[in-house]
């Protein structure tokens, strides 16, 4: 995120280094300059802006729901406009994203994590109290937005790229490099990197194609330091590398000094006067030790492990081709991959150029980094009927790496190698990432190698690959649809049936809410999604929006790891999953309309539905998943009066909106959630309420439900939850001893079990 309180001081003590400034003009002159420079190539010739994609994420999602899973049809028209209002002025783009989490970075990326974790549970607080989205105050982005981004620029023909290194740290090296015009995103870590001008993405017009320019030579003059002293004072004053409790001393001797020194000086708020303090520190260390010739001055109080840290922060900040002291060019290349005894030299040289080219989900990260991560998803802390989507998809995770590295093994458990794992759910403190071993994916025949998955020719490799990639989640028997359903739809088939094996809590009436807006996407214009009316939100709905979008990229890493037996487009949100369409046909699947009306009166989607249901419902029975009906009883709202909530107000007559298959406005009156039941109130209320996931209890059988969690329905009896059969032969996932996914079934339950 920066350097803390360096971009909030040039905004208020020196604003005469925040610039605003017009693309279209700076493009002009940028052209200019480098028709005179004769040994300017193409490249460099035509204005190019390197984009922080990570940084525009939350300007791009402009639309106005962000809490059921995402309104992904109306987020492509959104980049396809930016992207326009660039290329009509005649600028390049060329977009960066984080590929890799660095672990030098890992504690404060833990520390984003646990806070977003809090305003998580204050989103689904709102939702449950109020039956709507929160303002814009608790605003957060749709889960899996980074990863499928970068995949739309793609498709819009746009250059992207997936880094190997810090992100911010490739970025500021290509725009030097390709003498780009400028940066365009939010990190004041671009004030500190001498490369391309830093343009603020928060205070952009794609109107008038204006921002600021943060000038790091004004600001230089301004505070009395060179270009060069910029990283360590980004240092000091605490970044990513360095904390800010690290240099705390530092600092506060610094401040002392400054304020012996300045007494009469109010120069803004202490934040302020602190950057003054230190970059006084940094001037004066220089002023009287000329003869220093390392990256710390001797006269700083650190201790060696302290000193170290300082030296690794500062070379963070030095690009290819800049020297430091002593140092040496400090650039270098990605350290040696976690896994190259377990793939050949080939697959890992794909391996990377998939990645950098936005080619590849999770395979990367597995076979050279040996570690997955997956951000916050929007989950209710206080739920404790559905699993944690990092539980519910590990299974598959499982089988994924065991097709990465698994060819050839002995099938024994010496030298299994294990993948790290940093994935956020609740119940998951993040003190240390999860250890996970790869499975055997069970296939027909001998597992194949990888070199021949990802460079085989021939039918029999490509039905290989479908067979591999359909294994992974456990529904071989969908091979018989493929070529006659689109690919898209035969991707969320996969994906439900998936889900509704591994999530034993799922109902009849989740089936179909899935399933029916997979179906009936395809007929929607972005703006007919736009205009979807939902009488209040369910927070159970908004969960399984964001554990279905999870399990897109999931399928993503699956197809890259099988050899992309499918195209990756049939895997993108926007081709089979709208957040506002999906929690539509929940609350009607909940109220128990006819298949007709859930299906929009189309006998086409109709057809195709009862189809697709027959055989998911069938591909489940052989795994002794039998899916029970279960409609969710909505709750009285608290902001209607006593016996007025939503469902007194249907059963009164109103089945208008239930009959037209849609929702309409007239119903919004911000009703309570279904299928709960929870009391509201304090969060002590749920600190103690076990999880049906948690303990030693299998998630199958032994499972505890709390009565009080359902005070408002079920009649004194535990919801109808499907349970597996007592004598099965599956195996058992476990997470550290705590959770325990539904085992996979390999064979029916014996009669009157």
């Amino acid at each position: 995120m920066g350097v803390k309180g360096l971009q909030s001081f040039m905004e208020r003590c020196c604003p005469e280094a925040c610039v605003t400034v017009n693309l279209r003009e700076m493009a002009r002159q940028h052209v200019a300059r480098s028709q005179q420079d004769c040994t300017s190539s193409a490249n460099t010739t035509r204005p190019t802006l390197v984009v922080d994609g990570m940084a525009c994420l939350r300007n791009w999602y402009s639309c106005k729901d962000w809490v059921c899973g995402g309104q992904w049809r109306e987020y492509m028209d959104v980049l396809k406009s930016w992207v326009e209002a660039f290329t009509s002025a005649g600028i390049r783009l060329v977009f960066f994203f984080d590929g890799v989490v660095k672990e030098q970075k890992r504690p404060e990326w833990v520390k984003r994590r646990r806070r977003v974790n809090g305003e998580i549970s204050k989103i689904f607080r709102h939702m449950k109290t109020h039956g709507e989205q929160p303002g814009r105050e608790l605003f957060c982005l749709p889960s899996g937005l980074a990863t499928f981004t970068s995949f739309a620029l793609r498709s819009l023909g746009q250059e992207v790229f997936s880094s190997v290194q810090e992100a911010d740290y490739e970025i500021a090296s290509y725009a030097r490099q390709h003498g780009s015009m400028g940066i365009l995103g939010q990190d004041s870590d671009f004030i500190i990197y001498d490369s391309a001008p830093y343009l603020s993405v928060a205070k952009l017009r794609t109107d008038s194609l204006t921002t600021v320019l943060y000038d790091r030579q004004r600001l230089c003059r301004t505070i009395g330091l060179a270009v060069t002293q910029l990283p360590l004072l980004a240092c000091l004053l605490g970044n990513d590398v360095v904390s800010k409790e690290k240099m705390q001393h530092i600092r506060n001797d610094a401040m002392a000094t400054y304020r012996l020194n300045n007494p009469a000086s109010h120069y803004g708020a202490p934040q302020e006067q602190m950057v003054l303090a230190v970059s006084h520190l940094v001037s004066s260390l220089w002023g009287r030790e000329e003869e220093e010739t390392g990256l710390i001055p001797q006269c700083l109080n650190l201790s060696a492990p302290h000193k170290e840290l300082l030296k690794m922060g500062i070379c963070s900040y030095l690009l290819p081709g800049q020297e430091a002291p002593q140092q040496g060019d400090i650039s270098s290349l990605p350290p040696a991959p976690a896994f190259e005894k377990h793939v050949s030299p080939e697959i890992l040289k794909a391996c990377r150029e998939k990645h950098v080219a936005v080619e590849d989900f999770m395979v990367y990260c597995v076979v050279w980094e040996g570690v997955t991560e997956c951000s916050n998803t929007l989950e209710d802390e206080e739920d404790t009927e559905l699993l944690p989507q990092a539980l519910v998809y590990k299974p598959c995770r499982q089988l994924i790496y065991g097709l990465l590295l698994l060819h050839g093994h002995d099938g024994s458990s010496v030298n299994l190698p294990a993948i790290r794992e940093w994935f956020v759910y609740p119940g998951n403190p993040l003190r240390e990432p999860d250890m996970v071993h790869p499975v055997p994916v069970s296939l027909p025949c001998d597992q194949p190698s990888l070199d021949l998955l990802w460079f085989g020719t021939g039918p029999e490799v490509s039905a290989l690959r479908l067979t591999c990639f359909l294994s992974i989640f456990d529904c071989q028997e969908l091979s018989e649809l493929y070529g006659a359903v689109e690919d898209s739809l035969l991707a969320a088939l996969c994906l439900i049936t998936y889900i509704v094996l591994q999530v034993q809590t799922l109902s009849e009436e989740d089936l179909d809410a899935y399933l029916s807006q997979a179906v009936c996407l395809r007929l929607k214009s972005p703006q007919e999604l736009r205009q979807i009316e939902l009488p209040f939100l369910s927070s159970r709905a908004v969960q399984l929006g964001s554990l279905y979008v999870r399990g897109l990229s999931h399928l993503l890493g699956a197809n890259c790891a099988s050899g992309c037996p499918l195209p990756s487009a049939a895997l993108m949100p926007w081709h089979s999953f709208d957040g506002r369409l999906f929690h539509s046909k929940y609350l009607l699947a909940h109220s128990g309309v006819d298949k007709t009306v859930l299906l929009e009166g189309d006998s086409s989607c109709l057809s195709q539905f009862l189809c697709l249901r027959e055989k998911l419902i069938e591909t489940c029975r052989k795994r002794g998943r039998v899916l029970q009906s279960r409609p969710m009883a909505p709750e009285q709202s608290h902001k209607t009066a006593p016996g007025t909530g939503f469902r007194g107000r249907h059963a009164g007559g109103d089945e208008s909106w239930r009959e037209r298959g849609e929702m309409t406005q007239g119903h919004q009156h911000g009703g309570g959630r279904w299928g709960r039941g929870e009391a509201r109130g304090d969060r002590s209320e749920y600190e103690d309420r076990e999880r049906p996931w948690e303990g030693g209890g299998h998630r199958g059988g032994g499972q505890h439900f709390h009565l009080h969690s359902y005070p408002n329905f079920y009649d004194g009896e535990p919801p109808n939850v499907s349970r597996p059969p007592k004598h099965s032969r599956g195996r058992s996932y476990h997470n550290r001893g705590r959770y325990r996914l539904a085992p996979r079934w390999s064979q029916p339950p014996a009669p009157g079990t």
